[in-house]
C-alpha cells in the first residue's frame, strides 16, 4: 500500500509539473481555446488537474468517465428542477448545481468539508446546495456492509453515512449519485429513495466489491467506460435504473 501511495503521489506531482510547463509554453492556451469541441483536447487539459478541485470546476467536470458526463448532463436537461442527492462532495456538487433544482450532498472528511463549504459559498451560479458533514461512526461496526475498504479509512464504519439519505424517509430523488465510502450500503439505502423515471450514478464500478452489489440490486445497469477527466487510463461508470425506466 505504501509503494502505491508513493506511485500515486509521484504522479500527480508529475502531473502537476507538465501543468506548469503547458501554461508557460502555451500549450494550455492552444487545449483551452479547443477544449470545449474536442474531447481529446479537453482530456489532455485535464490530465494537469488531478486531485484538482479548482482545476476540475473549472474546466466544469465532475469525476466521472466522459460517457458518463455526457448521458447524466442530457438526463438532467430533461429535468431542470431535478432534486439530487449525493455521497461524496467535489467538483461533481458544482458541477450539478449549476444543472439541478437542489443537491443534498453528505461528506465524511472535515477538512474537505470545509474546503466544500467554502467553494459553495463562493459562487452565485448555483442552486440551493445542502452539504452535510457525517463522520465516521464512533461506535464499532457490526455488519459489513458498513465497513470501508478504502486505504488509510479500512475497518471504520460508516452506517450513518449510509443510512443519510433516510433523514427524509418521505424524498424521492430524481438522480443519486455514489462516489464516497461504503458505496454498496450507499447502494442499498438510495434505491428506495429513487423517483420514478430516476437514474443513480455509480462511479468506479468495476471494483470487483462494487460490481456484485450492482449485479445484485435488480437495477438496469448501463455500464460507461472510456476517457476520464484527469486520469491517464479508461475508468467505468455506472448508471442504474428501475427495469421499467430503462426500456
Amino acid at each position: 500500500m505504501i509503494q502505491a501511495m508513493s506511485l500515486k503521489n509521484g504522479y500527480i506531482s508529475t502531473m502537476r509539473g507538465f501543468d506548469a510547463l503547458s501554461r508557460g509554453t502555451g500549450l494550455t492556451r492552444f487545449l483551452d481555446a479547443r477544449r470545449d469541441r474536442s474531447r481529446l483536447a479537453h482530456w489532455l487539459r485535464s490530465l494537469g488537474a488531478i486531485h484538482d478541485l479548482e482545476g476540475l470546476v473549472a474546466l466544469d467536470v465532475p469525476w466521472w468517465t466522459y460517457r458518463a458526463i455526457d448521458a447524466v448532463s442530457d438526463f438532467l436537461e430533461t429535468r431542470p428542477d431535478a432534486r439530487v442527492f449525493e455521497y461524496g462532495s467535489g467538483a461533481s456538487t458544482i458541477w450539478l448545481a449549476r444543472r439541478a433544482g437542489h443537491v443534498t450532498s453528505v461528506e465524511h472528511h472535515a477538512g474537505w468539508h470545509g474546503r466544500m463549504t467554502a467553494e459553495l459559498a463562493a459562487r452565485s451560479d448555483l442552486c440551493p446546495v445542502e452539504l452535510n458533514f457525517i463522520a465516521p461512526d464512533t461506535a464499532k461496526a457490526t455488519d459489513a456492509l458498513y465497513i470501508s475498504e478504502k486505504a488509510g479509512e479500512k475497518g471504520q464504519s460508516f452506517a450513518a453515512y449510509a443510512r443519510a439519505i433516510e433523514d427524509r424517509p418521505e424524498t424521492l430523488y430524481d438522480l443519486i449519485v455514489i462516489d464516497g465510502r461504503a458505496r454498496n450500503a450507499c447502494l442499498a439505502h438510495a434505491m428506495r429513495h429513487l423517483a420514478p423515471g430516476g437514474m443513480l450514478v455509480y462511479d468506479n464500478s468495476t471494483r470487483n466489491r462494487y460490481a456484485r452489489a450492482i449485479r445484485k440490486s435488480g437495477l438496469k445497469a448501463q455500464h460507461l467506460r472510456g476517457l476520464t477527466p484527469a486520469l491517464p487510463y479508461p475508468d467505468q461508470t455506472t448508471l442504474l435504473r428501475r427495469a421499467e425506466d430503462a426500456a
